[in-house]
């Protein structure tokens, strides 16, 4: 939508139009989990564990035989434990606007954690992939820090689990609900070693871009009490700047530089916001293309396994 044709709408369509986005952000849609790591040539058990609060969640154990180190890998909003399929037609309308039109395929990440001696467990966050539902299907993170503690009471109790070394590869709104979950029940994190935490994000930072491309910038205001209105969310819980002053754990966060779903300064702000000096702020030349953050693991590998390295021991 050109500003051209923003200016043209009335009161009623820009509220509609509001409306709609608010629906968005606050209710994830679910998409397939289209792949599975035998596709990559990992052998994998289908786990189920219980959320912090019993909602269902559907997981990948995938075993590393001789390790003592487990990574708990959580997803982005919308995606599920296997990527997100962009590059089909009902899918693509989400981070289309930002270029993000092929797939996000997380097989290979999962391969290069194995090879490189991790045990892994990945999961669907509640309302996505093929978890429970759970909260009306309402999103935010503070619902979805659930989810992260759930993960780690089932990895510190599960036989195949039990005892291992954990850190976290966290990405966007699960990098969000993990440092959710660090502020509302640090004692869940007092043996998890550190964190990777790609694309972090505030909603209201993706939403101020969305409205500048649309032509009508000045109603982020009016956008955020639609979702409250919509969802009961609020600012304070749909961005982790406030939570991650209780991250604890070494974090390395990375994110595309020039993302058109987000801005720089947003990121930068949650970084500074850890309040310790075991962190690390990598950036992404190149591209505008959020996806390619998500993908920088399998392409660029090396920063993060040495800080999963440096930090596990």
């Amino acid at each position: 939508m050109t500003t051209d044709t923003a200016t043209r709408l009335s009161e009623d369509q820009i509220a509609e139009l509001l409306t709609q986005l608010a629906t968005q952000v606050a209710y994830p849609q679910r998409s397939p989990v289209l792949r599975t790591p035998e596709d990559v040539g990992l052998d994998y058990e289908e786990v189920t564990f219980p959320s912090a609060d019993g909602i269902p969640l559907e997981a990948w154990y995938i075993p590393c035989e001789g390790s003592d180190k487990l990574v708990i890998a959580n997803h982005p909003l919308n995606f599920n434990r296997y990527g997100y399929p962009s590059h089909l037609e009902r899918w693509q309308a989400f981070g289309a606007a930002g270029g993000n039109t092929f797939e996000v395929d997380y097989m290979a990440d999962y391969r290069i954690l194995h090879d490189a001696g991790y045990h892994v467990l990945t999961y669907d966050f509640r309302n996505q992939g093929q978890s429970g539902q759970a909260n009306g299907g309402l999103g935010g993170q503070g619902f979805m820090a659930r989810d992260v503690v759930g993960s780690l009471l089932f990895a510190r109790s599960d036989p195949r689990t039990r005892g291992l070394t954990i850190g976290l590869f966290s990405r966007c709104q699960g990098a969000n609900a993990s440092m959710y979950a660090m502020h509302r029940q640090p004692e869940q994190f007092d043996d998890v070693r550190c964190m990777v935490a790609p694309q972090p994000l505030s909603v209201h930072a993706t939403l101020a871009r969305a409205l500048e491309a649309m032509g009508i910038p000045d109603r982020l205001a009016q956008l955020e009490r639609e979702i409250q209105l919509v969802s009961g969310l609020t600012r304070e819980v749909t961005t982790p700047i406030p939570a991650a002053a209780s991250v604890r754990v070494p974090t390395f966060l990375y994110q595309v530089r020039d993302d058109l779903m987000t801005t720089p300064d947003d990121v930068q702000t949650i970084f500074d916001a850890i309040p310790i000096a075991e962190k690390r702020l990598m950036w992404i030349e190149g591209t505008t293309a959020r996806w390619d953050g998500y993908l920088e693991f399998q392409r660029n590998p090396e920063p993060m396994l040495a800080w999963f390295a440096e930090h596990m021991g």
